[in-house]
């Protein structure tokens, strides 16, 4: 599985940018089993660029925005009329399942790997049937983290990776599915900065820690 991992590694380490729509879900722990058809999927689509720049823009169930130049995150909710914004520490943004997305971490030394299903199989099966291969990996990481394990759906050929799921220290999971997935497509700068519209309330928080 590690070659696997190593794969995955090989191809965002050649990505500069990535760009896909979304899907994610969030089934809390509180809920069991019943959590996941509780859950209200939000859609919308996600920009990366190295080193470390993302943007969030979410259409369902209602727009919103989460957009960093690496340095600065805001979140901006429209309907509320507000903007929240915070100074980026050094691995705010590059956690879990989007270290490696955005330029940070290396995959094999930083996690324990297994597989939820086997790639040769999978690669086979696909193939007769004209899809995707994809490969489970589960990832528990090495050093004590503010999550528990993280999830990747993966092409074990390409490394392209389809799907990542965190599980918190509470057991709450968070699944993000991507589709229509382009890479180095050179978006400017300009997409990941924010400037609030005239009458926007720009809330000023504090550095995470």
């Amino acid at each position: 599985m590690e070659q696997v991992a190593a794969t995955v590694q090989a191809h965002y380490d050649s990505v500069e940018d990535f760009s896909a729509r979304f899907e994610q879900t969030t089934r809390s722990s509180l809920f069991g089993d019943a959590g996941a058809s509780q859950a209200e999927a939000s859609r919308g689509r996600v920009v990366f660029a190295k080193p470390g720049r993302m943007r969030w823009s979410y259409e369902e169930p209602e727009p919103s925005l989460v957009v960093s130049n690496g340095e600065t995150l805001w979140l901006y909710a429209p309907k509320l009329g507000e903007a929240q914004r915070l100074p980026v520490t050094e691995g705010f943004l590059t956690g879990a399942a989007l270290q490696f997305l955005l330029g940070d971490g290396k995959l094999v030394e930083s996690f324990e790997i297994t597989a939820e299903s086997c790639p040769m199989k999978e690669t086979a099966q696909a193939k007769e049937e004209g899809r995707k291969p994809v490969v489970e990996l589960e990832l528990t990481p090495r050093q004590a983290s503010g999550y528990e394990r993280l999830g990747l759906t993966a092409n074990p050929t390409t490394g392209e990776v389809l799907a990542t799921r965190v599980v918190d220290l509470f057991g709450n999971e968070t699944r993000i599915a991507f589709d229509e997935i382009a890479t180095n497509t050179r978006p400017g700068p300009e997409t990941f900065d924010f400037v609030p519209e005239p009458g926007v309330e720009v809330i000023e928080l504090p550095a995470a820690p």
